[in-house]
C-alpha cells in the first residue's frame, strides 16, 4: 500500500512536470474537455433555473389550488365547444364553502371567486397599460403565496360594500410612485379614483408567466360595478396537498352537482391546476436537455480522442525513459499509472477550467439578463469534476497500458 502511495506521487509529480513543458500541447488537448464541461454546467445550470424561474412565477398560483374554468389551460381544438359553455357563476365559492363547512373531512379547504381583465392604470402624468386586474373576496390573501411588501389586504367589510381599494403588484407600485410610499395615495382606473392600500413584495416572471408584480386586485363587487361584467369567473379552491388527487374528484363532483349535469353528460367545464403549466413547460427542458447533452457528448469524445493521441504520442517520445525506469525495476503497474495520471490530470485541469468558464458565463447572463435565472450547484461542480475524470480515465488506459507492455530491451533500442 505504501509502494502504491509513493507511486501516485510521483506520478502525479510527472504529470504536472509534462504538462508544464508542454503548456501549449496541454491546453489545445484539454479544449475538447473544456467545452465538453461547460456544455454540460451550462445545460445543468439553465434547467435549474428554468424549474426556479417557473416556481417564483407559480408562486400566485400556489400548489394547493384548483382553478374551476370554463376554458382548459392548454391548446383547444375545438375553440366553439369551449365557447358555448355555460358561465362558470361566482355564487358557486359560497355554495362550495357551504359544503366545507358541513363536510369538516372533506380535502377542500376553501373557494374564492375571482375575475379577470387587462386595464390601464393612471396616477398623474404616469400611465400603465394593459395591466392584470383581479376582482375577487378577502379570502383571496389566504390562498395566494405572494408576500406583502407593505400595507394590507382589503378586509370583507371593504369587499361587501364595494370601496374604492386596491392591492397592487410591487412593479405596478415602483412605476406609479417613484422613490415614494404608494400607501394612502390613489390611482385611476376606469375613471374612477382607488385608494392603495397595499403593495406586493416583488416576485418577478419568467417566459411570460403570471407575476404579482403586474397587477392590480380590488373587491369583487367593486370590479363588477364598474367593469361591468356578467357571471362569467373563475373559482380557486384551496385543497389537501396531500390529497391533491381526492380533493380534484371531489371538486368535479361537486360542480356538476351545482350545474346539475346528468350522469350521461360530459363536463362542461375544467378544473386546472399549476401543474398543467409545468407540463407545457416540459418539452422546452427536455429540448434543452438532449441539445446538451449532443454537444456535451461531441465535445467530450473530440476532447477524449484528442487526449488518446497526444497519450500516445508521449509513449513515443518517451519509449526509451520507460525503458530505462523498466530496467531499473519499475513495474508494470508503475508505468501505466504514469500515463494514466497525466491523462486524467489533463482532462481534470480542463474540467476545472470549464467549471470556472461557466461562472464566468453565468455571471455575464446575469448581468445582461438579470430575469433569467441560472441557478448553479454544488452537484454540477462534482459531476462536471467527474465528467472529467471519466474522459481521462477512458481515452489514456489504451495508451498508457501499451507503455506498461513495452519490451524493455526494446525500449532501450528505440532511437
Amino acid at each position: 500500500m505504501k509502494r502504491l502511495y509513493y507511486e501516485l506521487i510521483e506520478s502525479l509529480r510527472i504529470a504536472f512536470a509534462q504538462i508544464w513543458a508542454n503548456k501549449l500541447r496541454s491546453a489545445l488537448t484539454a479544449l475538447g474537455v473544456i467545452i465538453g464541461i461547460v456544455a454540460v454546467s451550462l445545460m445543468g445550470t439553465a434547467i435549474k433555473g428554468i424549474d426556479a424561474g417557473v416556481d417564483r412565477s407559480m408562486a400566485g398560483f400556489g400548489d394547493d389550488v384548483l382553478y374551476v374554468t370554463k376554458w382548459p389551460w392548454s391548446n383547444v381544438d375545438d375553440w366553439w365547444n369551449y365557447r358555448n359553455r355555460r358561465s362558470i357563476r361566482y355564487d358557486y365559492a359560497r355554495q362550495i364553502n357551504e359544503w366545507i363547512a358541513a363536510n369538516p373531512d372533506t380535502s377542500l379547504k376553501l373557494a374564492v371567486p375571482a375575475a379577470e381583465r387587462f386595464t390601464t392604470i393612471i396616477r398623474g402624468e404616469y400611465r400603465l397599460s394593459n395591466i392584470y386586474t383581479l376582482g375577487t373576496t378577502a379570502d383571496y390573501a389566504r390562498i395566494t403565496r405572494s408576500d406583502m411588501k407593505e400595507g394590507r389586504f382589503f378586509t370583507d367589510v371593504e369587499g361587501q360594500a364595494g370601496a374604492n381599494v386596491c392591492f397592487i403588484g410591487f412593479d405596478v407600485a415602483d412605476a406609479l410612485f417613484p422613490n415614494e410610499s404608494p400607501l394612502g395615495k390613489t390611482i385611476r382606473i376606469k375613471d374612477q379614483l382607488f385608494n392603495v392600500i397595499g403593495v406586493a413584495a416583488k416576485q418577478g416572471s419568467f417566459l411570460g408567466l403570471f407575476s404579482w408584480d403586474s397587477m392590480v386586485a380590488m373587491p369583487l363587487t367593486t370590479y363588477r360595478r364598474y367593469f361591468r361584467v356578467g357571471e362569467d369567473c373563475e373559482i380557486r379552491v384551496q385543497v389537501d396537498v396531500l390529497r391533491i388527487d381526492q380533493a380534484r374528484e371531489e371538486l368535479q363532483g361537486l360542480i356538476r352537482r351545482l350545474r346539475m349535469l346528468g350522469p350521461e353528460q360530459k363536463d362542461d367545464f375544467n378544473i386546472n391546476e399549476q401543474g398543467t403549466i409545468r407540463a407545457q413547460l416540459d418539452p422546452i427542458k427536455n429540448s434543452l436537455f438532449f441539445a446538451g447533452m449532443a454537444i456535451t457528448a461531441l465535445a467530450l469524445f473530440v476532447g477524449a480522442i484528442g487526449i488518446m493521441n497526444i497519450t500516445y504520442v508521449s509513449v513515443k517520445e518517451r519509449t526509451k525513459e520507460i525503458g530505462i525506469r523498466k530496467a531499473l525495476g519499475a513495474r508494470r503497474r508503475t508505468i501505466l499509472l504514469q500515463f494514466l495520471i497525466e491523462a486524467v490530470t489533463i482532462c481534470f485541469i480542463g474540467g476545472a477550467i470549464g467549471i470556472l468558464s461557466t461562472a464566468a458565463l453565468k455571471s455575464l447572463v446575469e448581468l445582461i439578463a438579470p430575469s433569467f435565472p441560472l441557478v448553479n450547484s454544488l452537484g454540477l461542480v462534482l459531476l462536471g469534476l467527474g465528467l472529467s475524470v471519466l474522459t481521462g480515465v477512458l481515452s489514456g488506459f489504451l495508451p498508457a497500458l501499451s507503455a506498461s507492455k513495452l519490451d524493455p530491451v526494446v525500449a532501450l533500442r528505440y532511437e
